[in-house]
């Protein structure tokens, strides 16, 4: 078996976990004597996904942003409200420019290789790490790793939701969106197949992107999502004579399963390394705030090791939600709505963030029903 290469960092995957990491090394100009080698099997040239999040000032992708919104809207049967979300602002950033931003980055700066490979497996071992492509060794100090190789083995008080999407970016001839307000969700819709809900982000008077999300066990067949959106367009948009411009689906695991942050000198990021909120499914933002942590660590340490560990607090409210949601003890639609409905949604928004004090959540979770959530509370305890 050929092992001829050598890197000091090699990243695993050139999603937004991998993509960020790079660029937050770069970013940081302390890295350019080392040797970063950076492998995934896609070519990233296609406008596959979104990334919405919201966000106080301006980050580090503030140049890729397509579209961002002060203000958003949330819909329920019994409650119908604008939302105030200041001091953040709701953020788009389009997955092209996103690959072509860090693409461009990356391959401006000599140090770093990207490979277009499959990559069979990562190992750690007494010499560093390595990973294998083809069969090929590629050895290094340090793999960054968000590739989920393989579902993990569940305890019995761990649960494995899906939250699952399609959307649509729409373009109309005659202007009938209002661009500066966005609806975040959206739950006037069929509850049947689990916690159900669109969002509106419009991008201008005559497009948006429309889509439908579910947090269930189960996928769809791909006619049942376009049935959905063509009903929710027409009735609740308001609209029939539209083209779709572009698609999007994905799939993301929300889960209470505890992802191993490391093994030896792999370090797992992204949904690899529990970066993916699992109440929510939120991501980009864990993932900025992980990946400043490794640099920031590698910086001053010389390895990625001392980065902060994620709060238990924090994973034992997704564990509690996630109870309810799968075992459909409360609908998805009622939790969401009284957390929007009796709380500011800034206070909401620092809470998925995991950047509430203790005090800020007893106030947030007295607003949710109580038996509930007691009771899902308890059964997770009692394992």
């Amino acid at each position: 078996m050929n092992s001829s290469e050598s890197y000091d960092y090699i990243i695993a995957g050139a999603g937004c976990a991998g993509l960020s990491l790079a660029v937050h090394l770069i970013q940081s100009r302390k890295f350019t004597d080392k040797k970063i080698l950076l492998v995934d099997q896609q070519t990233k040239n296609r406008n596959d996904r979104t990334w919405c999040f919201w966000e106080k000032g301006t980050g580090l992708f503030e140049s890729i942003v397509y579209k961002k919104w002060q203000q958003l809207t949330f819909h329920a049967e019994e409650c119908s409200k604008t939302l105030d979300i200041a001091p953040y602002t709701y953020k788009l950033i389009r997955g092209i420019d996103f690959y072509n931003y860090c693409l461009q980055q990356i391959k401006s700066h000599p140090n770093f290789k990207y490979l277009q490979a499959p990559i069979e497996s990562v190992f750690s071992d007494e010499k560093g790490a390595g990973i294998l492509v083809g069969d090929k060794l590629i050895r290094s100090q340090f793999v960054f790793n968000s590739i989920l190789f393989t579902k993990p083995q569940l305890s019995a008080r761990q649960c494995w939701l899906l939250q699952h999407f399609k959307g649509w970016y729409i373009k109309t001839e005659q202007p009938v969106f209002n661009s500066a307000i966005g609806t975040l969700m959206d739950f006037r819709t069929s509850q049947e197949q689990g916690a159900t809900f669109f969002y509106v982000l419009p991008f201008s008077p005559t497009e948006a992107l429309v889509e439908y999300t579910l947090f269930s066990d189960k996928l769809l067949e791909s006619q049942i999502y376009d049935a959905a959106l063509r009903q929710y367009i027409s009735i609740k948009v308001g609209i029939t004579d539209y083209q779709i411009i572009e698609a999007e689906y994905g799939v993301i695991p929300m889960t209470n399963y505890k992802f191993s942050k490391r093994q030896g000198n792999i370090v797992n990021i992204g949904t690899a390394g529990g970066q993916t909120k699992a109440s929510s499914g939120y991501t980009f933002q864990f993932i900025q705030k992980k990946s400043r942590a490794l640099v920031d660590s590698l910086i001053q340490y010389g390895h990625p090791f001392n980065a902060p560990s994620d709060s238990s607090r924090f994973h034992f409210y997704d564990s509690v939600l996630l109870n309810i949601l799968h075992k459909r003890t409360l609908q998805g639609a009622a939790i969401f709505t009284e957390l929007f409905k009796k709380n500011k949604a800034s206070k909401v928004f620092a809470f998925l963030d995991n950047e509430t004090t203790l005090a800020d959540e007893l106030k947030i979770i007295s607003t949710l029903p109580t038996l509930p959530f007691t009771k899902a509370a308890l059964q997770h305890l009692a394992f």
